[in-house]
């Protein structure tokens, strides 16, 4: 049984007096508004406790809060699942993990974040000692701007003026520009950013970037752009914009391809992670881990629909083909 946002954490006397042995509580702090918009990664985090032998209700109480993209939710229910005292907290994005690591250094805390630099952030002291109740897992994704850009503009030549769409709240969002940037002018195509900061700019941004000569779109991972994934797809068909990202699970939504970690498999990991600190193992000693398996993923749909023939050499190195 999934617990929506509205539930309250039940005090642990209550779980006592239900449950004879202690049942461990997780508190997950996702990025959107419901279960529906997270049941993609949500759905992998379930099964992964599943898989693991857990039972909802059970042997395991899983939490799950969604702050909608707000930073002010995001304060808020870090603040809830704190002062609920679970076992350990998932924490999916940056904002998230920072808002529970400002108020808790006991509470095992298990990252799952996409882009950033934890030891940057504050949130570790080094990925191989990470020090405090921090760990988890963490993608720099800036040096795969190089190889996205590389492979978008393998599958369309013509390319020459590629938009950088971001969500603003990222961290280091100017460092990640000018990586792109160099890469763009490395291969011959300039390059410049443009913000959506909700569902209200996605089509006036499109409008304004075509009206601007890009020909091509790029965005790296981004709960935001996550979220709005199929208004984006759909913009981007109509469009007519080839578009490049990073998170594979955006790619059906009318998008042409992805190039990143394999984000499925770094939320089962994150589960791992949990589960290892709730048998005993102390975040300090868990080194913080880097994605192991990358997918480059060619929708073949959106290809037809904007007229373009991938070449057959660049299919035959992708990991997914969706027809």
């Amino acid at each position: 049984m999934l617990i929506g946002e509205a539930a309250v954490l039940r005090p642990r006397a209550a779980f006592a007096q239900s449950h004879p042995k202690k049942i461990p509580v997780v508190g997950v702090l996702w990025h959107a508004a419901n279960a529906e918009e997270e049941s993609v990664f949500l759905d992998v985090v379930v099964k992964a406790f599943e898989d693991l032998g857990y039972v909802e209700g059970k042997t395991i109480i899983l939490e799950h809060r969604y702050p909608a993209e707000n930073p002010v939710r995001f304060r808020t229910l870090a603040q809830e699942l704190v002062e609920a005292k679970p076992d350990v907290i998932i924490a999916v994005t940056l904002i998230g993990a920072i808002e529970l690591k400002r108020l808790t250094n006991t509470i095992p805390i298990v990252l799952v974040l996409g882009s950033s630099d934890p030891v940057a952030a504050g949130l570790v002291e080094s990925l191989a000692r990470p020090g405090g109740n921090v760990t988890g897992l963490s993608v720099l994704q800036i040096d795969m701007s190089g190889k996205r850009l590389a492979l978008l503009k393998e599958a369309v030549p013509h390319l020459s003026r590629i938009v950088f769409l971001v969500d603003p709240t990222i961290a280091f969002k100017e460092d990640i520009l000018k990586v792109n940037q160099a890469s763009a002018e490395a291969l011959g195509v300039s390059l410049w950013l443009e913000e959506i900061t909700g569902p209200n700019d996605i089509e006036p941004v499109f409008s304004k970037i075509v009206a601007d000569g890009a020909n091509g779109l790029v965005w790296g991972p981004g709960g935001l752009l996550f979220v709005q994934r199929a208004r984006l797809g759909a913009a981007a068909l109509a469009h007519r914009l080839p578009a490049m990202v990073a998170v594979s699970e955006e790619v059906p939504s009318g998008l042409l391809m992805s190039y990143g970690p394999d984000t499925s498999d770094f939320f089962r990991r994150a589960v791992d992670y949990t589960d290892k600190i709730i048998r005993g193992a102390k975040p300090a000693d868990l080194p913080v881990e880097q994605p192991s398996k990358f997918k480059f993923v060619v929708n073949l749909k959106t290809a037809k629909a904007l007229g373009l023939a991938i070449p057959q050499e660049l299919l035959a190195t992708a990991d997914e083909v969706i027809e």
